[in-house]
């Protein structure tokens, strides 16, 4: 009540406003001045809009539409309106669910809002507020933001739902609670037993949630209490502490990372926007080094992306186990390959005239691949990649919540597809990582980024190995792609026992395909992502070559 109100000149304090609190909605954007908010929408002469004004409207947004949608909703939020808050979407019932628990669950109280400058239908908006516990207090400050939309009913414009708009870490089905956390907090060390921080690692907030929610029973700590997102039922994601009211003891877990590489896999994914990477010890399956250019989701572990060409490294060894293709022998690459009626090119439309499968391989061509379709059966590339690669299986126990990539059997087309890394596969750059870590080793190492010793839980085991024929030949392939082929400008300056892969993933709606590079060089081995990059030999490549330089 001791709060001062901004007024414009044209406006006077609502007595019944400052009855219920202070209000301060304050709006500066799309061409309208700063101002206080403290009531419904209104027209430009200050009159309030009627139904019977109301008209189905078409279009594109005005400022001024976009302007009195969000200061509707805004004011309306800040005055614990929730009906009238709710009314101001396209989604009432979501938004009044999630609205209420903003206050009756997450205890936040005191809200103010303040709105940025609109870009188009989209208006930024900064929160502060307090957050109450029992005798505790805390503040609350984060920003947001919400689009303006047209209604499908009447064209009015309203806010467009989605559970970012109350907090920017929220998503369908979760919600924000204060509480005892139930979970005691952790403090995640390197291999060194130095902490791992979001100050030091900018990547590593996801994978600190993870290992909280792992082992923060089992660590030795002790619960506080905290403002926290709740992930819904169908989430992969871990919870998120958003605010600390009273710190809870951490226990402590050891992880595999390696302060140095970790570092240089940070620096690594700045450079490129969309980007990821993954650095294992192919003897172990240790994992030395994850970062994300993007924060938030974990595309290195949890990523679900076509691999593109990365994944002839799993074709090869199949083609080469059913003998139809052996490194030195002549194989085709055509400028065209039809099957299951659909016709497959290679990029630029090349060909090889009398090549071998080595030429074919470093090259990267698609039709020396899918050429080879019409011999298999439809299961055949997913039995070779679970068997042999342990990939699909869904069993890898790491640690952390991971995807453990997937090769559905398909038929036809799609079948072909897959040789190639498109169709129905899906992988990750902790997943073509451990392709590069399982050539290099000779046999398949589950990755993990806490020692199996912590708690006596099973790694996931391939079924059976590569024949010495089969490894000897895909090593040889890698080996000469990183020296001659579509890899060896990026592997420039990496000595030693080297392969590596490139690949390039078309995706509908990209204007660019996601870039991937797989490799290894002594005990490391390495894989990574651009999305939208290009080709990855140019984008991916230089990420994974630079972490390859600091060891092997």
């Amino acid at each position: 009540m001791g709060k001062r109100r901004r007024v414009t000149e044209r406006q006077k304090p609502n007595p019944a406003v400052l009855l219920g609190g202070a209000i301060a909605v304050v709006v500066v954007g799309a061409g309208v001045g700063g101002y206080a908010l403290y009531g419904g929408p209104a027209d430009e002469d200050g009159t309030q809009s009627t139904a019977s004004d109301a008209k189905v409207k078409t279009g594109p947004l005005s400022a001024k539409e976009v302007t009195t949608a969000s200061r509707t909703f805004l004011t309306a939020w800040q005055q614990g309106k929730v009906s009238q808050a709710a009314a101001a979407t396209d989604d009432a019932t979501a938004a009044r669910e999630l609205l209420t628990g903003y206050t009756k669950d997450a205890r936040v109280r005191s809200v103010t809002l303040t709105a940025g400058t609109a870009k188009g239908a989209e208006v930024p908006f900064s929160v502060k507020g307090t957050v109450t516990y029992d005798k505790l207090s805390e503040p609350l400050a984060y920003d947001s933001a919400l689009t303006v939309v047209r209604r499908k009913a009447d064209g009015e414009p309203v806010v467009q739902w989605q559970p970012s708009v109350v907090h920017p870490d929220l998503k369908d089905g979760d919600t924000l609670v204060t509480g005892e956390s139930g979970t005691p907090p952790i403090k995640a060390l390197d291999r060194d037993g130095g902490e791992l921080t979001t100050d030091k690692y900018a990547s590593v907030g996801a994978i600190l949630d993870s290992l909280r929610e792992k082992y923060g029973k089992t660590a030795g700590g002790k619960a506080g209490v905290e403002l926290r997102v709740v992930r819904g039922k169908k989430s992969k994601s871990a919870d998120k502490t958003v605010l600390e009211l009273s710190k809870g003891t951490p226990g402590t877990v050891k992880t595999t990372l390696d302060p140095t590489l970790q570092a240089a896999a940070e620096q690594q994914v700045a450079k490129k926007a969309k980007s990821s990477v993954v650095v294992l010890r192919p003897s172990t399956g240790e994992i030395l080094a994850a970062a994300n250019a993007s924060k938030g989701f974990n595309t290195a572990f949890q990523g679900s992306l076509a691999p593109g060409s990365t994944m002839k490294v799993i074709t090869s060894s199949l083609l080469i186990e059913k003998k139809l293709a052996s490194v030195n022998k002549e194989h085709p690459c055509p400028k065209y390959f039809t099957y299951g009626h659909w016709k497959f090119q290679n990029d630029d439309k090349f060909e090889i005239k009398d090549g071998t499968f080595k030429a074919s391989f470093a090259r990267s061509c698609n039709t020396a691949f899918i050429s080879q379709a019409p011999e298999l059966d439809d299961d055949s590339l997913t039995k070779q990649a679970q068997q042999v690669f342990g990939l699909g299986l869904n069993n890898w126990s790491v640690g952390v919540s991971t995807f453990d990539g997937a090769v559905p059997v398909q038929s036809q087309a799609q079948m072909a597809a897959e040789l190639i890394g498109q169709g129905g596969v899906r992988m990750n750059p902790l997943n073509m990582a451990s392709v590069s870590a399982t050539v290099k080793a000779g046999v398949f190492h589950q990755p993990y980024l806490v020692s199996p010793d912590v708690d006596s839980r099973a790694l996931a085991k391939a079924s059976r190995t590569m024949s010495a024929d089969t490894l000897s030949q895909l090593r040889e392939l890698m080996s000469y792609t990183a020296a001659y082929g579509t890899a060896a400008e990026a592997m420039a300056g990496v000595s030693g026992d080297v392969g590596a892969k490139t690949g390039s993933a078309e995706v509908d709606g990209q204007k660019k395909p996601n870039g991937w590079f797989t490799a290894y060089r002594g005990d490391l081995a390495a894989a990574g992502v651009v999305q939208s990059g290009g080709h990855g030999g140019e984008t991916a490549g230089p990420i994974v070559a630079a972490l390859l330089k600091l060891g092997g």
